[in-house]
């Protein structure tokens, strides 16, 4: 008999990308076809599909906007499917997603976990369209946990991943901090932890299995605080720092890469650790701004000598590790001295990358009504100067590893027309260079996603060399420049 389709897309952060995983894993189990890659207009129809998940994001407007426009494209594509919407925006604006269509169920973000549900409510029935989704809207309604409760916030997790070479961990959710711009925290509620142990199996498990790295993910690293239980049964709460020890004395090959870091948690404890070979040269900041009068408008638990701090200590630890941060450009208030401070501080930490994102006011947060505005033609100007940078740093980075030998993991393999057809493949150095290997269709050695290599970077690539997201050429360490 053949298997009935499911089609997922993720917008947003690592944490949405780890629990799509999570939830695909469920269907595929249980029996379903499972596609991940992103539908675009050019997409044929495809009356097939069962039910689609979109997994949204309300970080932006234009996030909201983003997913509205793929719900849309959906429901065109797939005329007999249910269009299940979960995630950020899902739980602050669902009643505005219902309204889209009879065919659009909506899953609170807090109540995500119910996804792993779906396959045996959907898998016998003949039910399709709005007929499925008035039975599991039904459903999903009576799992609504209370307000600022995230409900089972670890159940999505999974050891095989269909999307990804790299295995991502979740250790943490929600956030107790009182950012004045942040619709996440509303969003997501307040911050719980998977306690050390599971992490502890987790984390063997996915090295058993052979994979070579994992993304720790999290919305508020620093605050982790799991309970741990000793071999004599001794119990105990750990912060990040701690778990990080015990991540490595409990492992023996896997890499370990933290995918967000705030910068209050960085002290002489964690960076002896990250100092770790396992542990990858590759670290994202959020910053938000270099400014102590708009990180206080902000309500950041920290001010700009944290950051500093941070970068030196992370310096020390790893030598010349990528360094990347989040900066909010034109937030309310913003003077053009406080974005001077903001280029000011990037300068002096030489962050590698910097992503920069325009002030959105968002609902329900106390910046949404804060004054005064910054004009937009000031905020989009800001952003231009840090896209600048960033796009400058990055470009200097690579060209300080011309001719280093790197491991890398490969992701993705595809085709490409220049000229002739060649075939791609998409790895990511210990350092997260996104490194581009061309090969030709005959030669040996391709390969595969999940390949742990060796390359040598050869240079940065030309806009118009890019695939996806590589930005740098490299050939197989063994095949030399």
């Amino acid at each position: 008999m053949e298997k009935k389709k499911v089609h997922f897309e993720t917008l947003g952060c690592k944490l949405n990308q780890v629990e799509s995983e999570g939830a695909a894993r469920a269907f595929t189990d249980a029996g379903f076809s499972v596609s991940m890659e992103p539908m675009t207009a050019s997409s044929p129809a495809d009356g097939d599909v069962v039910a689609c998940v979109v997994n949204t994001c309300t970080v932006t407007a234009k996030a909201e906007q983003k997913a509205r426009r793929i719900i849309r494209l959906l429901l065109a594509k797939c005329p007999r499917a249910v269009v299940i919407v979960t995630g950020c925006y899902a739980q602050l604006d669902g009643n505005d997603i219902r309204a889209i269509d009879p065919r659009v169920a909506v899953l609170g973000g807090q109540t995500k976990s119910a996804l792993a549900d779906v396959p045996s409510l959907i898998g016998g029935t003949a039910l399709s369209g709005a007929e499925l989704r008035s039975s599991l809207q039904a459903f999903f309604d009576k799992k609504q946990g209370a307000s600022g409760e995230i409900v089972e916030p670890f159940r999505l997790s999974t050891d095989t991943f269909i999307n990804h070479s790299r295995s991502s961990l979740k250790i943490q959710d929600g956030c107790n901090c009182v950012c004045t711009y942040c619709r996440i925290r509303l969003a997501r509620g307040k911050s719980v932890s998977l306690d050390a142990n599971t992490v502890i199996d987790r984390i063997r498990a996915l090295e058993e299995a052979g994979q070579g790295e994992v993304v720790v993910t999290t919305v508020n690293i620093s605050q982790y605080r799991g309970r741990y239980a000793d071999k004599d049964g001794n119990e105990t709460f750990v912060g990040f720092a701690g778990l990080l020890r015990l991540m490595l004395e409990n492992t023996s090959r896997i890499g370990i890469r933290i995918s967000s870091l705030y910068p209050e948690i960085v002290d002489e404890e964690l960076s002896s650790l990250v100092a770790h070979p396992r542990v990858r040269p590759h670290f994202h900041i959020s910053v938000q701004s270099g400014s102590d009068s708009v990180l206080a408008r902000m309500k950041r638990p920290y001010r700009i000598d944290a950051v500093y701090r941070a970068v030196r200590l992370l310096r020390e630890a790893k030598g010349n590790p990528f360094l990347a941060c989040d900066i909010i450009g034109g937030f309310p208030g913003e003077s053009d001295e406080d974005f001077a401070l903001t280029m000011k501080m990037l300068r002096e930490c030489g962050f590698t990358f910097v992503h920069a994102f325009p002030f959105s006011a968002r609902p329900g947060t106390e910046a949404f009504s804060m004054r005064p505005m910054v004009p937009n033609y000031v905020t989009d100007g800001r952003i231009k100067q840090l896209e600048e940078f960033s796009r400058e740093s990055k470009g200097k980075y690579i060209e300080g590893f011309v001719g280093a030998v790197l491991p890398a993991v490969c992701e993705t393999v595809h085709r490409r027309r220049i000229m002739m057809e060649k075939v791609v493949v998409h790895a990511v150095t210990e350092n997260f260079l996104h490194c581009q290997l061309v090969f030709s269709p005959g030669d040996d050695g391709i390969p595969s996603p999940g390949k742990q290599v060796m390359v040598r970077v050869v240079r940065p690539l030309g806009e118009h060399e890019r695939t996806g997201e590589s930005d740098t050429l490299a050939v197989l360490a063994e095949a030399g420049v």
